[in-house]
């Protein structure tokens, strides 16, 4: 094991140093995390592109583990729209994902097949593609070997593609959607053997929603996020929000995560652990603009460092007709 000193976050870059070594085999997360992802669907899901029967434009900058230097630092940028009559629609997402010395930028377009399956229901089927670069600064990190570790002698750059697909149901009061955004298992580092080789794992997503209404002017709405990827921790949001009059989104995140050993994994075995609880608020200031914020407690070993996280969102919708942009839209 090499033991690092990392002028940004030690323990960030072991866990690089980690997967540069080729060493021994990771599993982890490798995708970007949302609290709002209630708000930022598009970038969970192709086929929600054109889903909210507008032109929707949606910034999310997420700060994760404050105060703490080289944590991870995600800021995306979605804008989708319908086409032929609702028929189709299409998005582009643009985002970069830091964490300490790693540097992740990507742009996917999306395009969504829309098939009425009721009155007031469509079942959406997405694609999505596009490019991803990556860059590892390595030769910034310092390890405690005389002379410089051979592994962090040079910086790592490529230029990947992405290919996801997607599925999503929805009418005004519900979705269902299930999603794989990135289905090209890229190789990261290694020689492809199965010791050293370092991928992209597949992540799987499932996500439903749906409102109550408690009285004209109060409404409930109950969503969930499950997100699996092979080798890592099966995450599990819970969300639930109070909508005041149409104009005012007050509401609750728990998270939790099931960790596993690797001899666990062969096992099919592992615990749940507590990740974090999430407040949240969301504003329509206006028909065509909304703004959201969302601050996570740490409710697990990272709380000893006292890092918690805050999540930014703002959604500006341009309505084609009137009658359209004064529809309420929960998801």
């Amino acid at each position: 094991m090499i033991y690092l000193y990392v002028k940004k976050y030690a323990k960030i870059a072991l866990f690089l140093a980690c997967l540069a070594s080729g060493a021994t085999k990771v599993y982890a997360q490798q995708d970007k995390m949302f609290s709002q992802y209630m708000f930022n669907m598009l970038a969970l899901n192709p086929a929600y592109a054109g889903s909210r029967d507008v032109l929707s434009m949606t910034g999310l900058y997420r700060n994760q583990w404050s105060g703490i230097e080289g944590a991870p630092q995600t800021a995306t940028f979605t804008i989708d729209m319908p086409l032929n009559r609702e028929r189709v629609g299409v998005g582009l997402q643009v985002y970069n994902d830091r964490l300490g010395e790693w540097n992740e930028t990507g742009a996917l377009a999306s395009y969504a097949f829309r098939i009425k399956v009721g009155d007031r229901s469509t079942m959406a089927l997405g694609l999505q593609g596009g490019a991803i670069s990556l860059r590892w600064n390595l030769a910034d990190v310092i390890t405690s070997v005389n002379g410089g570790d051979p592994a962090f002698a040079q910086n790592i750059s490529k230029f990947l593609p992405s290919f996801g697909t997607g599925i999503y149901l929805s009418n005004d009061r519900s979705y269902l959607g299930f999603s794989v955004p990135q289905l090209i298992k890229n190789r990261l580092l290694g020689n492809g053997s199965t010791a050293s080789a370092v991928v992209q794992r597949r992540h799987a997503y499932a996500m439903g929603g749906f409102v109550i209404s408690l009285s004209p002017s109060l409404k409930l709405k109950p969503s969930t996020l499950v997100k699996y990827v092979e080798g890592a921790p099966l995450g599990i949001d819970g969300n639930l929000n109070v909508w005041i009059a149409d104009r005012i989104g007050i509401g609750t995140s728990y998270r939790r995560n099931q960790f596993n050993s690797y001899e666990n994994l062969k096992a099919n075995s592992g615990v749940y652990k507590q990740d974090a609880i999430v407040g949240m608020i969301e504003v329509q200031l206006s028909d065509q603009l909304r703004l959201g914020y969302a601050y996570d407690r740490m409710l697990n070993n990272l709380k000893t460092f006292g890092p918690n996280s805050h999540e930014f969102m703002l959604r500006y919708e341009f309505g084609y007709g009137k009658n359209k942009i004064l529809t309420p839209r929960y998801f």
